[in-house]
């Protein structure tokens, strides 16, 4: 065997919030449930394999959900209880494997390259499965492959309750007959461009010269190719448990002017903001600092639902500074911390949000990975923008 091959598992929990809340209520298994938003308005974060056989599917406004089938159980969801249940597997995967890459709340790589020498890959992973079900309850299913992307693309073909193996020379063939759309990577935009030029399945996509591709969609047609001949080196990030994410500034002159704080205070909330989403990650409190020209130092924190929506960061960030500034002294510091994290996106959490406040979220940050995130600010954190680059502050 070559030394230098890899076997990588990945280990997705079946509808996990759905097994979740059937664990705290067993009447719930085997019954249509919709996890989401119960207004018309809003939206569904995920859907037990029962509704999912009417064509359900996350994302999916709930009034078109309810719609599909009406005898569907509607909960709005925990996201305290799923986040103690992520972090149950993950002390089951830190206890067990050698390395592992927790990739978002419900979903794990493993490497255990090297592995075969002593206990053997797939009845290591075979008997993982068996140790997440019985310690946490939870149902998981894994495939085994050479790398991410194809243990990934696997899964998501044999779930729920399901388990495979991809042997090493036999990623291109498994890929071949599935459809573009599952491959990482191919959105809407993207699978558009192609199914109109007649590329409908993955073989076909393998089988265009990478020149051709890179002239059509440049890097990213690079990048396409190889995913489509089942090519895929990226390493497996260990673990590690992020407790905040944080930023301050000392001005460069104390400061009164309270248009400027409140600018610099949006400001820095997008900037973390932005970054808890790149991250995939919620926050379930939030601390603002002040820091006056006589150096005291003062704080207040807020519990909040689990989010990472700017509107609602915003909103409590500024009722935290109202709550501070009461002493009319001029200001020498201000910073913002977002702790409590947790794995997950803003689909999960704004159960009550609108489809198109979830496009316009994505979108935002579309712009702002691609293009960098100064681009697109508030207006309201404009002059803090303005004046972090000019270093000029009027008192």
């Amino acid at each position: 065997m070559d030394k230098n091959q890899r076997h990588i598992a990945h280990f997705d929990l079946d509808a996990f919030f759905v097994s979740v809340e059937c664990l705290k209520n067993p009447a719930l298994k085997g019954k249509p449930l919709l996890v989401g938003g119960s207004g018309d308005r809003g939206v569904v974060a995920t859907c037990s394999y029962e509704a999912r056989k009417f064509g359900i599917h996350s994302a999916m406004p709930m009034r078109l959900a309810r719609r599909l089938c009406p005898e569907a159980i509607i909960i709005r969801g925990d996201m305290e209880s799923y986040s103690k249940y992520s972090h149950l597997v993950t002390e089951i995967m830190q206890d067990t494997v050698p390395l592992f890459e927790k990739a978002s709340i419900d979903e794990f790589y493993i490497d255990l390259s090297g592995m075969d020498k002593f206990f053997g890959c797939s009845l290591f992973a075979k008997e993982l499965k068996k140790k997440v079900l019985r310690e946490s309850g939870l149902p998981v299913s894994y495939a085994l492959a050479s790398n991410k992307l194809i243990s990934k693309v696997a899964t998501n073909e044999i779930k729920p309750n399901g388990q495979l193996e991809i042997a090493f020379g036999g990623e291109k063939n498994f890929l071949a007959p599935l459809p573009i759309t599952k491959l990482p990577g191919i959105g809407h935009e993207t699978a558009y461009k192609l199914i109109r030029r007649g590329v409908e399945t993955i073989r076909t996509l393998s089988e265009i010269p990478i020149e051709m591709l890179e002239s059509l969609m440049g890097k990213n047609g690079i990048e396409l190719w190889r995913k489509a001949n089942g090519l895929d080196e990226s390493p497996i990030i260990p673990y590690r448990e992020q407790q905040s994410i944080s930023t301050e500034r000392t001005f460069e002159a104390d400061t009164i002017n309270l248009h400027f704080l409140h600018a610099e205070l949006v400001r820095m909330t997008e900037s973390i903001g932005f970054q808890l989403r790149k991250q995939d990650k919620l926050t379930g409190c939030l601390t603002v600092k002040l820091r006056y020209a006589n150096f005291d130092t003062v704080v207040k924190q807020k519990t909040v639902d689990y989010t990472n929506a700017d509107h609602i960061l915003l909103q409590t960030a500024h009722e935290l500074f109202a709550k501070l500034y009461d002493r009319r002294l001029l200001i020498r510091l201000m910073g913002i911390r977002f702790t409590r994290l947790v794995p997950g996106n803003y689909q999960i959490k704004l159960y009550e949000d609108t489809q198109e406040m979830i496009r316009l979220y994505q979108s935002i940050d579309s712009i702002k990975r691609r293009y960098g995130e100064r681009l697109l600010i508030r207006a309201a954190g404009s002059e803090g923008y303005t004046k972090s680059k000019m270093g000029r502050h009027k008192r």
